[in-house]
């Protein structure tokens, strides 16, 4: 096994990784770091952008670069340098506790919201005030797991580039596209003057999402808002959407987390869409 390239702590490239944890330097360098195998394969597989492929550069110890050979061989065929570096160091850039060996430093792949609306999107997941990374992160997987078009983050939610957030997304993040910073009023009225009906989640809704699908009313072209872990959604926003709904608790418990609730609707969205005469056309009239 080849001695690792990278021993210092202190090396320029080392600091320069160690950095993306926070998020003023992931902006400002639009680069995050995709941590462990899936992640750093659906990162070598994303077909990137204007501005290059998505995989910047891969960090490996000897022992991963060894087990992985073929996620090693994949980027470096896709043009990425591959570093090799010791546990220390690899402790250093990532954010895990027990880190997987393999760590790839990655281009921002956001979308701009307007180019969501031109590809005239029929399921779509707002997250208003979302703040804690792994929901973030497992909202966006739910999303691409029940056939989203796309996930839109405003500009009071976390950062979907968050450590945490690229891990809980279990590589779903490269799959579809992702906008952030987006007000939530733009996001209501463009996902409206788009043909999107605006659904907002919450608890206290007076319509029942059973009722929603027993009438055919999630048949088309729907965009789910889904609010803070904490308190939902607050007044202001659910007025914005066009229907606020519930997801009915048939057992005793108290409420679903912001997860599971996010799975159900969205999966609910997906099936009604799939039905025979499911999802009319947003440019029908």
């Amino acid at each position: 096994m080849p001695a690792p390239e990278l021993t210092s702590l202190r090396s320029t490239r080392v600091t320069a990784a160690h950095r993306l944890a926070k998020r003023s330097f992931r902006g400002k360098e639009r680069r995050f770091l995709a941590e462990g195998p899936q992640a750093v394969r659906e990162a070598i597989a994303h077909p990137g952008g204007d501005t290059g492929r998505t995989l910047v550069e891969l960090y490996a110890t000897p022992e991963a670069a060894e087990r992985h050979a073929d996620i090693v061989a994949a980027a470096r065929g896709a043009g990425a340098p591959v570093l090799t570096a010791t546990p220390e160091v690899m402790a250093e850039i990532s954010d895990t506790v027990t880190p997987q060996g393999l760590v790839g430093v990655c281009r921002f792949l956001d979308s701009p919201f307007e180019e969501i609306l031109r590809a005239r999107p029929r399921l779509v997941a707002v997250l208003a005030h979302v703040r804690d990374p792994g929901n973030a992160g497992t909202v966006l997987r739910c999303a691409d797991a029940a056939g989203a078009d796309a996930v839109v983050l405003t500009d009071a939610s976390v950062d979907p580039y968050n450590p945490k957030a690229v891990r809980a997304s279990a590589g779903s993040l490269f799959h579809l596209p992702v906008a952030v910073g987006v007000p939530v009023t733009a996001a209501v009225s463009g996902l409206r003057a788009a043909g999107v009906r605006v659904v907002a989640a919450d608890g206290a809704g007076e319509r029942d999402l059973d009722a929603e699908l027993d009438e055919g009313t999630m048949n088309g072209p729907t965009a789910w808002i889904f609010g803070n872990e904490a308190w939902g959604l607050p007044a202001e926003t659910r007025a914005l959407a066009d229907e606020v709904v519930r997801v009915p608790i048939h057992g005793r418990a108290e409420s679903l987390n912001l997860a599971t609730a996010a799975a159900v609707c969205l999966y609910a969205s997906a099936r009604a869409q799939r039905a025979p005469g499911g999802c009319r056309s947003v440019t029908s009239t």
